[in-house]
């Protein structure tokens, strides 16, 4: 396979990606960065929905080995965290940063260093997890790190709750999206995540990913290069509406999208406030949702095996290694 250049690269050498990024500050001025659209002035310190502020906050660079095989590959995911987020998920397995705040505040020009040091560590992507509050900060940190060499795909790790507007204006430049559709039932989301109209959004969600990037895209040596893969979180009591996920997605992305089906839920944070969510899924619920993907003839994608899951899918964030 010819080698895909990162689309950040193109955008960089024809100056196109620092028209993006300063459009993205002129935003954050009065952030419209996600769906809540709160329109406060993040560049004099107001705070929004998502609680991030003016300054770039992170709580974790690292090369992470728990994505999908076709993203950590054998040297790892070069995986960014991000403080704060503009859902408010009651069994967030990283609620420490998404919630509690947890993090650093660091320069924009050392943001650009963790992405060159995970690229000399041999990592095979850039994965920006809930980066959608931090979008000014990162475009000119992607500038200053293409300038120096950063050659990877970028990834754009996402709740699946996105502006249209925000992700049009990231076209060109994220290479993989790799994004979350959590519920088939807007008053679950709004149980759950505090989300308002959950389904609608993640939809535009997903239909403008997909048609910025297209298909998962795999090279030679088995890693992803471009493409859409979306993650859908089994939730116990089918709290999460699987079967109607799956067939929202296949309706309108069709069966050849790469699907990752997660067995890993874990009741953490919030969750034992909701009793019929404060317990693991069991192997029939699981195996519920695997057979609802069979049925709906997904062809790509991935399953977790559930005797295989335990607490290490859930990451302590004031460990120096958030998985040991």
């Amino acid at each position: 396979m010819k080698k895909i250049l990162p689309g950040y690269k193109k955008l960089f050498k024809s100056g196109e990606l620092k028209k993006r990024g300063d459009a993205f500050w002129k935003i954050m001025s009065s952030c419209t960065l996600c769906p809540w659209q709160c329109g406060i002035d993040r560049t004099k310190g107001e705070t929004g929905r998502c609680q991030a502020p003016g300054e770039l906050k992170v709580a974790r660079a690292i090369a992470h080995f728990g994505e999908e095989p076709v993203l950590s590959g054998t040297k790892g995911s070069g995986t960014i965290f991000f403080t704060h987020c503009h859902l408010h998920c009651c069994f967030c397995q990283n609620y420490q940063i998404s919630q509690e705040g947890l993090g650093e505040t660091i320069a924009i020009e050392a943001l650009a260093r963790n992405m060159l040091s995970l690229q000399e560590t041999g990592c095979h992507n850039i994965n920006l997890v809930s980066p959608t509050h931090y979008l000014p900060h990162i475009i000119q940190a992607l500038c200053i790190a293409a300038a120096k060499g950063l050659s990877l795909p970028l990834v754009y790790n996402s709740n699946g709750y996105e502006s249209v507007e925000t992700l049009r204006l990231l076209s060109g430049i994220v290479d993989i999206y790799l994004p979350d559709a959590k519920y088939g039932e807007d008053a679950l989301a709004k149980k759950y995540s505090r989300a308002r109209e959950y389904t609608r959004v993640n939809e535009e969600t997903l239909l403008e990913m997909f048609a910025q990037v297209g298909p998962l895209v795999i090279n030679d040596q088995g890693l992803a290069v471009r493409g859409l893969i979306v993650r859908h979180l089994v939730l116990p009591d089918d709290a999460s509406r699987t079967a109607a996920v799956l067939n929202k997605i296949k309706k309108r992305l069709g069966p050849h999208v790469h699907i990752s089906l997660m067995g890993q839920y874990l009741p953490v944070f919030e969750a034992h406030t909701f009793p019929e969510i404060d317990r693991r899924p069991s192997p029939e619920e699981y195996n519920y949702a695997v057979e609802s993907l069979i049925a709906l003839e997904f062809e790509n994608g991935w399953l977790q095996q559930q005797d295989r899951i335990d607490g290490e899918f859930l990451p302590d964030f004031e460990k120096s290694d958030s998985w040991n």
